[in-house]
């Protein structure tokens, strides 16, 4: 059913994306937010107001749906209207370099294992400082803290 055919009652029950998709739907072109959203005020017969302080809220309910795709030139059109026409093309002198990076990669792994193997936590040293410095300290119970204050 088109969206001039429609009461206002039955608008009403659809939600500012449904709407919006009927509109780009009736529209076959892409159209700017401010543009879709001023459609939608008119056929909701909402106040002029709505426009400044919704704006923002429609744009993030319009970049969450996976129905709608933002285009290069700021419109909004239905994603089941575009397709990845662009195709990644590896040459064998770029899939060599990526085999020289996953060779450096994996030896630095390699490198990072051996020193985490090398670590020796328990350090005596270290745990005696720690006990050193934590022995004039006190524990409170949240009761006392209470009736300190």
């Amino acid at each position: 059913m088109s969206l001039s055919k429609m009461k206002k009652e039955e608008l009403e029950l659809l939600s500012n994306k449904d709407i919006t998709n009927l509109i780009l739907q009736e529209s076959k072109k892409p159209i700017n937010t401010a543009d879709l959203f001023k459609k939608i005020i008119e056929l909701l017969e909402l106040p002029a107001s709505t426009f400044e302080t919704k704006i923002g809220d429609y744009y993030t309910l319009l970049s969450t749906d996976k129905r709608f795709i933002l285009l290069e030139d700021g419109t909004w059109d239905l994603k089941s209207r575009h397709t990845s026409d662009k195709i990644a093309k590896i040459t064998e002198e770029e899939d060599d370099e990526d085999d020289d990076n996953d060779d450096e990669d994996q030896e630095k792994e390699e490198l990072e294992e051996i020193e985490e193997d090398n670590y020796d936590d328990t350090d005596e040293e270290y745990d005696e400082d720690a006990t050193e410095e934590l022995k004039d300290l006190v524990v409170i119970d949240e009761d006392e803290l209470e009736l300190e204050q």
